[in-house]
């Protein structure tokens, strides 16, 4: 089956160098703590957070999904580049060999931020694939980026 290709832009107020810090060098201890109902945690398996590096998030109890297992591809703190894959996981099963995920920030002509993200699906050999699952899944998490910028907003200093 073939690759499935999503793209998304969005734009925050915030610059891309503080954006960076918050939704990608500290995400995994920030996002549990502005989203308790969805993610219960964020745990580093292997590595020191460069390319390689194994982390397991744990989801909330209750929701559809236990745990999944990403890697660092790249990260780059000058481009405020991020890439990485989910390669195990209960979001996978069934439906995905891996899905790859490249983030780039930029700036905007009024000193915030866009997001350009860029998702590949890989789909397995006879799987049934619900894109609008998928499109759903982006929205979610285009919320979660979102809840980070009305943090950042109330907090002018946090990760300045």
């Amino acid at each position: 089956m073939a690759v499935l290709t999503y793209t998304d832009e969005c734009t925050s107020p915030i610059p891309p160098a503080r954006a960076f810090k918050a939704w990608i060098l500290d995400a995994d201890n920030l996002i549990p703590k502005l989203m308790p109902e969805a993610f219960k945690s964020v745990e580093v398996l292997q590595g020191d957070g460069s390319a390689g590096t194994i982390k397991q998030i744990n989801f909330a109890e209750g929701g559809p999904f236990k745990c999944v297992k990403h890697r660092v591809d790249e990260i780059s703190k000058t481009e405020y580049k991020y890439c990485y894959t989910l390669v195990e996981g209960d979001v996978l099963v069934g439906k995905f060999e891996k899905i790859c995920y490249e983030i780039q920030l930029v700036a905007s002509p009024d000193g915030g931020t866009i997001s350009k993200t860029i998702v590949r699906y890989y789909p397995l050999a006879g799987a049934v694939i619900n894109e609008e699952e998928i499109k759903a899944g982006m929205e979610k998490a285009g919320g979660m980026f979102k809840v980070v910028d009305d943090y950042l907003v109330q907090n002018p200093t946090a990760y300045a």
